[in-house]
């Protein structure tokens, strides 16, 4: 089943006669980032081994994350992202779940980010485009 959106959430919570029964219903919880990187390795049928190559982590560091470990910075989560091709939602919802700002468009490193994730760009290619701006790079 697909997760609902923001504004559908917010339209059922607005019209919940109980807040017990909204949370219930929605199964609302904070969401841990190695369970929903897991979540995701399954729906893109992605092995967690390639995807820390792709990311340029360190091997324990990476299968630490994945196990919920170890937190990682915006950056790490933000390597794992391009190594698995996310979205830009699931990208954010990664952030979220690492307790780490999402990506804000008013930003110019992260409209460059953005940009990149939206055209499928390769984690090297983000990073180039970044250094051609004079912006912290990734990695």
């Amino acid at each position: 089943m697909a997760e609902k959106l923001t504004e559908e959430l917010l339209s059922e919570l607005l019209d919940a006669p109980t807040i017990d029964g909204f949370v219930a219903k929605n199964g609302l919880g904070h969401r841990k980032l190695g369970e929903y990187l897991e979540e995701l390795l399954e729906q893109k049928g992605l092995k967690r081994s390639q995807v820390v190559h792709m990311a340029n982590l360190n091997e324990t560091f990476g299968y630490q994350i994945f196990t919920g470990q170890r937190n990682p910075s915006r950056n790490k989560v933000l390597q794992i992202a391009f190594a698995m091709a996310l979205s830009l939602r699931e990208t954010n919802r990664a952030l979220e779940a690492a307790g780490v700002s999402s990506l804000y468009s008013k930003d110019r490193r992260d409209a460059i980010i953005i940009f990149c994730l939206d055209r499928g760009c390769s984690l090297q290619k983000v990073n180039e485009e970044l250094y051609r701006f004079d912006e912290e790079t990734l990695c």
